[in-house]
C-alpha cells in the first residue's frame, strides 16, 4: 500500500505534464487515450486487486494485478498504481468503483511521483 499511497496526494489528478506527458500520449495517444484504457484495467479487475502504469521494454502499458500482485515481479516498473479493492471506495462511493477511478484520476492521482518513478524506470 506504500506505493498506492504516494501515488495519490491532495489536489493532485488532472493531467500529467513533461516526459511522462510524452510518454503517455505515445503509448496511447492522448491522455484520454490513457484514461480509457487505466479505468477499463480498473473496472475489469474481478474482485481485489490494483490497476498500474508500468514501464516495460522502453513503454509505457496499463495492467492489474490480483489481489495483493505487484508488476515487479513480470519485470515491469510500476509508474502508478491505485487499489481496487472494494475497501478503498465502499464508503465514498458504495459500489460504484467507475466513480472511484474517475476521482482517483480527475483529482488524486500524484503525477510528480509518476513523473519520479518514470524517469528512474527510463534510466
Amino acid at each position: 500500500h506504500d506505493f498506492y499511497w504516494k501515488s495519490m496526494k491532495p489536489g493532485g489528478g488532472g493531467d500529467p505534464v513533461g516526459a511522462l506527458a510524452d510518454a503517455i500520449k505515445e503509448a496511447f495517444g492522448s491522455f484520454d487515450g490513457f484514461r480509457d484504457a487505466f479505468q477499463k484495467t480498473g473496472l475489469g479487475r474481478f474482485g481485489s486487486g490494483y490497476a498500474w502504469l508500468v514501464w516495460k521494454d522502453g513503454k509505457l502499458s496499463v495492467r492489474d494485478t490480483l489481489n495483493a500482485g505487484n508488476p515487479m515481479t513480470d519485470g515491469e516498473t510500476p509508474i502508478l498504481t491505485t487499489d481496487v479493492w472494494e475497501h478503498a471506495y465502499y464508503i465514498d462511493h458504495r459500489n460504484d468503483r467507475g466513480a472511484y477511478l474517475d476521482v482517483f484520476l480527475e483529482k488524486l492521482v500524484n503525477w510528480e511521483f509518476a513523473n519520479e518513478n518514470f524517469e528512474k524506470a527510463k534510466g
